[in-house]
């Protein structure tokens, strides 16, 4: 049945209507002012005192870092290398594909409560490989209805061989709407020459998903042991498909950040992870210099992308010294180029609330304080959503996915179980 949404407030990062309506099914079919609303047998939801707009984009997450909330190793890091050593690549390298299902849930249901309804993830999982981006779009993108973009990052600590595969079998068989592939890469500092000769051998034109230069190390590790820069190595390796995922980039010069707008990449930026890491922040000032598209991720640390905004925004700032020169209206470039990236690998239209697009739809309880109009709309939302953002409800292509805060019954329950999951994977971590 065709749903209309009425007396709400829009606000598409792009228009603002102060009471309006959403007519849709998997698209929007119609919106505009109520003065010209008429009631064709709709299912109507009221969204009085709500805002209406597009749902959000991760634009870099680590679903299997799901189980490591509480979990207890010996963790006296003194460096990057020594946080991966310590803590995620023991939990990455005991994961199976029984794991890797119960983290899509977990993590799928904690994102579209928060609002995200599309997810782009790079995965890792040491005892299963074949299989594992199946399993993560089953869970994330069959079972809780997100739109799921998956990549296995390639490393000379698994297989090589099979995480070329994997990557290269799910891009193939995975093109829908609502699930595509890219070609995972670990980072510089964990794929030797061989390994980068093999992926471009089979990489074709499918874009790449790589860490880079996320701590000082990985770019001294790459000087040291190849005479160059990564992006000059990964560039040499032929490596750099447009739309590629260049994840942090906090290290690279004004050379590497030249190449990266010379293929199309795009980098995504982290920084929580980044501050929880202790290891600097994205120099987004010198990113917007090279006219290089920017999006924004969480690196797994949670299921929320808008309190990335918030870190982004505050901690650029400090990092420029001044409030002046990154704007709400810099943000709001990021949000849009995430929308314009995942709509061009999806081959579907996101983030607009206007007719022909997919109704990705978040209703969020919001009572303004003071006047909302088109200039300060966005205003709104950062300063009085962004810290506590939950919606009442999130559509995905048309289908209600929660519903006054909750899960259907049956994702409920799948939840529940995964305590059990984690609890067998820290077994096997011990």
């Amino acid at each position: 049945m065709i749903k209309a949404i009425i007396n709400a407030r829009i606000y598409d990062f792009h228009q603002f209507i102060d009471k309006g309506f959403i007519i849709f099914d998997k698209q929007i079919l119609k919106v505009g002012h109520m003065k010209d609303f008429v009631d064709e047998n709709y299912q109507i939801i009221d969204a009085e005192d709500h805002l209406v707009m597009p749902g959000l984009i991760n634009s870099h997450t680590h679903i299997y870092s799901t189980f490591a909330r509480g979990m207890s190793v010996p963790f006296h890091p003194q460096n990057f290398q020594e946080i991966l050593d310590q803590l995620w690549w023991k939990l990455d390298r005991n994961i199976n594909n029984q794991t890797t299902y119960y983290s899509g849930i977990v993590s799928g249901v904690d994102h579209i409560k928060n609002g995200v309804t599309t997810m782009i993830d790079h995965h890792a999982s040491g005892i299963d490989i074949k299989g594992s981006l199946e399993m993560l779009k089953r869970a994330v993108c069959d079972e809780v209805g997100l739109r799921g973009i998956f990549a296995f990052e390639t490393s000379d600590r698994f297989d090589v061989d099979q995480t070329i595969l994997e990557n290269i079998e799910f891009a193939k068989n995975n093109k829908t709407s609502f699930t595509r592939g890219l070609f995972g890469l670990h980072a510089s500092m964990s794929l030797s020459e061989d390994t980068l000769k093999k992926v471009k051998k089979n990489l074709g034109d499918l874009p790449v998903h790589i860490h880079v230069a996320e701590s000082t190390m990985d770019e001294r590790d790459a000087q040291l042991k190849y005479k160059e820069k990564i992006m000059k190595r990964l560039e040499r390796h032929g490596l750099l498909n447009p739309d590629s995922i260049i994840a942090h980039g906090i290290y690279i010069d004004d050379e590497e950040m030249q190449i990266i707008k010379d293929h199309d990449c795009k980098i995504a930026v982290n920084f929580n992870s980044n501050m929880n890491n202790s290891v600097g922040l994205p120099p987004l000032k010198a990113f917007k210099k090279h006219g290089i598209g920017v999006i924004v991720g969480n690196d797994g640390i949670s299921s929320s992308i808008t309190t990335e905004y918030l870190s982004l925004y505050y901690a650029t700032h400090l990092l420029d010294g001044n409030p002046n020169d990154f704007g709400l209206e810099d943000l709001r470039s990021m949000i849009l180029e995430a929308y314009d990236y995942a709509s061009r690998l999806l081959e579907v239209k996101l983030g607009k609330i206007e007719s022909g697009y997919e109704a990705d739809l978040l209703i969020v309880p919001y009572l303004p304080p003071t006047p909302i109009h088109q200039d300060n709309a966005l205003g709104h939302l950062f300063f009085g959503l962004f810290n506590s953002f939950k919606p009442r409800c999130v559509f995905v292509g048309g289908k209600k996915i929660v519903d006054y805060y909750q899960v259907n019954e049956y994702l409920q329950n799948i939840y529940y179980q995964a305590t059990h999951e984690a609890e067998k994977l820290w077994q096997r971590i011990q």
